[in-house]
């Protein structure tokens, strides 16, 4: 995402343009070489001639191959900024969705690079410690975050609660999403990642009460 007052015809704007461009080369780069290696078999050197960079460049986005495979969900995005910027008086749930909705669009338009990547996790599972690090980053920003906006204190136990239910809550909602693909209902007949995270959203706004009368939780 572009600021707004950069828009892409803006010197600014078009090396902002390029960057992305660049970095989400190295990351497709190092994620079609690890499906096909494995990542242990795939050097930081081959990943930059497959994106057309030298390894330098590579090392101007990231710090290891490592953190190009598994990638930051809230990367472009201020989440701090976007739920603050929400109405004050809507419920946490619907404030939430609305900031987080450019990441959601960002991972749906991304769609094959992100099956990807969760294909290459679940083959590496070297790489789980640093996709627990990367979400536990996350769910800090959430919690900051959702603190600042109700006025609480960093230690109040809700801004922490709140943020690790809608961690999970997302990340159910993303595997659902995902598993479409493995149906076959992927692209236009699969439904879109924020109907998935609305459903999840709404499992939570409801207490966690099934719809099952037959059952209890």
């Amino acid at each position: 995402m572009l600021p707004a007052d950069h828009p892409a015809d803006h010197p600014t704007g078009r090396r902002e343009a390029k960057r992305r461009q660049t970095r989400l080369d190295l990351i497709t780069a190092a994620l079609r070489l690890t499906d096909e290696r494995g990542a242990d078999r795939v050097t930081v050197d081959e990943i930059a001639t497959a994106a057309g960079v030298s390894p330098r460049t590579f090392f101007n986005y990231f710090a290891t191959k490592e953190d190009a495979l598994v990638g930051d969900p809230l990367e472009g995005c201020d989440l701090r900024e976007l739920l603050l910027g929400t109405a004050p008086d809507k419920p946490l749930l619907e404030a939430l969705l609305d900031a987080l909705d450019p990441v959601f669009e960002q991972i749906h338009d991304n769609r094959e690079q992100w099956l990807l990547r969760m294909r290459v996790i679940e083959n590496n599972p070297q790489l789980l410690p640093l996709l627990i690090a990367a979400a536990a980053a996350a769910e800090q920003q959430f919690t900051a975050a959702v603190a600042e906006r109700a006025g609480l204190p960093a230690d109040h136990p809700f801004p922490a609660v709140a943020a690790a239910v809608t961690n999970a809550a997302v990340r159910v909602a993303v595997f659902r999403w995902a598993a479409e693909d493995a149906d076959g209902r992927s692209g236009t007949d699969g439904r879109p990642l924020t109907d998935h995270v609305r459903e999840a959203f709404g499992i939570l706004a409801a207490g966690l009460v099934t719809t099952d009368s037959r059952r209890n939780v």
